[in-house]
């Protein structure tokens, strides 16, 4: 398996299924504080469901899919990145991320998006990126923007959480802007 250094003791790793109960004790510490902002079915409340949603990824990333990477500190998971969709022959990917509480504010979640990025726009060769957040998530929309992202539209009333609808933003970055920024 491999482990990218980040910075602050922080690593970045593939999150598989053999990692189930880390991943729920992992949710545990986080869910209320992501619940808002990432899709239900990403929030599970059991290590079955932690289980489900690790082999989810795997089976997408065995299609050459999308991928789920978790973000540990001093060893401990603390959040993650992840390729939400990855399409080679259309040449677009679309990256998440979630942190829990403690690990917010170390750069962690900018650090570990950039690597992804690198990876599907200069060594896979995809061409788009996507990054999707509720219009009301501040940190989300400065994570994209920092990673040099065009904000090219709002998708109103998109995202539904507890019977409310609230704006989606849409950020992007294209392959030749992400080589061309010096990254």
């Amino acid at each position: 398996m491999f482990s990218l250094s980040l910075r602050d003791g922080a690593r970045l790793a593939p999150l598989e299924i053999w990692h189930a109960e880390e991943f729920a004790d992992h949710l545990d510490r986080a869910r209320e504080h992501i619940r808002p902002w990432v899709g239900p079915t990403f929030v599970t409340d059991d290590v079955e469901g932690a289980r489900a949603t690790l082999r989810r990824y795997a089976e997408h990333q065995a299609q050459d899919g999308a991928r789920l990477y978790g973000i540990r500190m001093d060893g401990v998971l603390v959040g993650g990145v992840m390729f939400t969709a990855f399409d080679p022959v259309g040449g677009t990917c679309e990256i998440g991320c979630w942190l829990e509480p403690s690990a917010e504010g170390h750069g962690l979640v900018t650090q570990a998006c950039g690597v992804l990025l690198d990876w599907a726009l200069t060594f896979r060769g995809l061409h788009r990126a996507e990054w999707h957040c509720r219009a009301d998530n501040d940190r989300s929309s400065a994570v994209a923007e920092r990673l040099g992202m065009t904000l090219e539209g709002v998708r109103r009333e998109a995202w539904q959480y507890r019977g409310v609808r609230y704006d989606k933003q849409i950020w992007a970055i294209l392959a030749p802007e992400w080589r061309g920024s010096g990254r």
